[in-house]
């Protein structure tokens, strides 16, 4: 353990009430996002591609009140020698972070170069620029690094594993509250804390922050239970009354009776943080715009923005795993015009959300509330067995998500069917037979490959990602299959220290070797350029690292310049 993550060891936490305290002196939530306040301004400033980034503008403060920087727009933007561009950089300051902001130390190992980034990610309250789409927070909080300079929702837990890992708990009981404000002060968790972001949230994971919290000593987790409550009301919006064959936001009522959820988003609009892009895909989707962008919507906040997973035309479920690692040519995917997220009952999600119902039971059984455990409990076996019912392919032997527009099970097998592993619904029977098909058609060199389809997005092969290593790790672990799982954190670990040996970084994704004689890469495809940091990369290889105290990444180090010797 490096000396500053001692410290912060050391340190006490927050009591519960001193963080209460401190959230109470948090601002007034200000839910305007950048369309809402510059209206015209933004269309004009996103359609002509000011910045690179659709997401720099919307992220930019404010050098002024916003209204007279739209007044100022509207007088002069008819004038014959208005520059938009120079508009822009006199009313508004980027805050996108340096490249050059911090600098990997040559010769540094890498637990070590993971606890010196833990200062580096971490933002404070009081640096909030006024009128910006940042949303107050009233604790520190760790981002994920580059483009992405706010808090995430599902990243956060498994940047909190890292944190734990390296006995930083004051930010991790600073992490939970901020979850905790923001469902008391919003309803529910945001994908992000931006006000673009309010209209949508990510994998549901705050039950598995208080676990975590609790299993450190930095919280009860009976105290966090009206939270809990509000957040699974959230989700569960407009399900009474809905009769069988309808759909509401998030909830869907099968002819059946069964209810489960979707990913859904308030709005229809393009995402303000890639305007362009959504306008573009829209314009070749052959139907309503506003269906496409709340597609779209959706499936950011199912976090995996995007994947043939929410496309037509994915892979079929028997498809046998490919000699070459799964890849084919980004052609031969469906295109992003395709999307129908709406449509789709995702594994994942009723996965968490029966997790969460079975935790609020289990919470209001020891707060001495029988009624609402009974509820909670069967609300928990009903989503259980309709997952069973839906969503598990014997055949296969794996879980798939399920269609309700088209009453079909899914067919395109995804990193997604380990969730019932991790979220502790699955029976050992369900879980050997998921672990041989894993093992079989998602294993890679590399690691656990996100999809078994290769396509230009990146949650699709031939990239793989941290959040889903972890879960497949321990859902494998819960049910036995340790072997299995200390082969897929053996390989993540592997390739996350090649890219750190060379390149002295840990990135957002990476491109798993399809043979083993293959170099390591970086992730392809996406919205955006690669991104270095990681939040959650670095919080799953610190938790891995705990869990595999003697394995080789743990010593591996950033190269050194040419001519340095360590």
């Amino acid at each position: 353990m490096s000396g500053h993550a001692q410290r912060e060891k050391e340190m006490p936490a927050h009591s519960p009430g001193e963080r209460r305290v401190r959230a109470q002196r948090a601002p007034a939530p200000d839910v305007l996002s950048p369309a809402d306040r510059y209206q015209e301004l933004f269309v004009a400033v996103q359609q002509s591609r000011v910045f690179e980034d659709s997401k720099t503008f919307v992220d930019c403060a404010p050098v002024g009140e916003p209204s007279d920087i739209l007044s100022a727009y509207r007088a002069q933007c008819e004038a014959a020698d208005f520059d938009l561009a120079h508009f822009v950089r006199a009313h508004f300051r980027s805050l996108q972070p340096a490249p050059t902001d911090y600098e990997s130390v040559p010769g540094q190992p890498i637990r070590e170069h993971i606890a010196r980034l833990w200062p580096v990610l971490t933002r404070h309250p009081d640096a909030h620029p006024p009128a910006s789409s940042l949303l107050q927070l009233p604790h520190p909080y760790v981002v994920p690094g580059g483009r992405f300079g706010e808090l995430y929702y599902w990243d956060s837990y498994f940047t909190m594993l890292g944190l734990a890992a390296d006995g930083q708990d004051r930010l991790v009981g600073d992490m939970l509250e901020n979850f905790a404000y923001l469902i008391d002060t919003y309803g529910h968790v945001p994908n992000g804390t931006r006000s673009y972001y309010l209209g949508r949230s990510q994998p549901p994971l705050f039950a598995f922050m208080v676990e975590l919290a609790e299993a450190h000593g930095l919280a009860r987790a009976v105290d966090h239970l009206p939270q809990l409550r509000q957040e699974h009301a959230w989700w569960m919006r407009d399900a009474d009354g809905l009769a069988p064959g309808q759909a509401s936001r998030r909830v869907v009522r099968l002819a059946d009776g069964r209810l489960l959820n979707r990913f859904w988003d308030e709005r229809d609009t393009p995402r303000e943080e890639s305007w362009l892009e959504d306008v573009t895909t829209a314009r070749h989707a052959g139907r309503e715009p506003q269906e496409v962008y709340r597609d779209l919507r959706a499936a950011c906040e199912s976090g995996w923005d995007f994947s043939t997973r929410w496309l037509q035309g994915a892979a079929p479920a028997s498809a046998p795993a490919r000699e070459d690692g799964g890849r084919r040519k980004a052609e031969t995917a469906p295109s992003l015009a395709s999307i129908c997220t709406t449509d789709i009952l995702p594994v994942d999600l009723n996965s968490f959300l029966y997790r969460l119902e079975r935790d609020i039971a289990a919470l209001a059984a020891q707060a001495g509330d029988a009624a609402t455990a009974d509820r909670f409990g069967r609300l928990a076996q009903a989503r259980r067995d309709a997952i069973h019912a839906l969503m598990w392919d014997e055949a296969s032997g794996a879980y798939f998500d399920h269609d309700w527009k088209r009453a079909a099970r899914r067919t395109c097998l995804t990193a997604a069917c380990v969730v019932p592993l991790f979220a502790g619904l699955a029976d050992d029977r369900r879980a050997a037979a998921l672990a041989d098909t894993v093992r079989r058609r998602l294993v890679a060199p590399g690691g656990l490959a996100t999809t078994e389809r290769a396509s230009d997005q990146q949650w699709d092969r031939p990239n793989g990602w941290a959040p889903l290593q972890w879960m497949a790790v321990q859902g494998l672990r819960r049910h036995g299959h340790n072997e299995l799982a200390d082969t897929i954190a053996h390989r993540w670990l592997c390739t996350v220290a090649a890219i750190y040996e060379r390149e002295g970084k840990l990135i957002e994704k990476y491109a798993l070797r399809a043979v083993d004689n293959e170099a390591t890469r970086g992730g392809l495809g996406g919205e955006y350029p690669l991104q270095d940091g990681f939040g959650w990369t670095n919080g799953v290889a610190a938790a891995l690292l705990a869990l595999h105290p003697s394995h080789s990444a743990r010593d591996c180090r950033a190269r050194l310049p040419t001519g340095q010797h360590r």
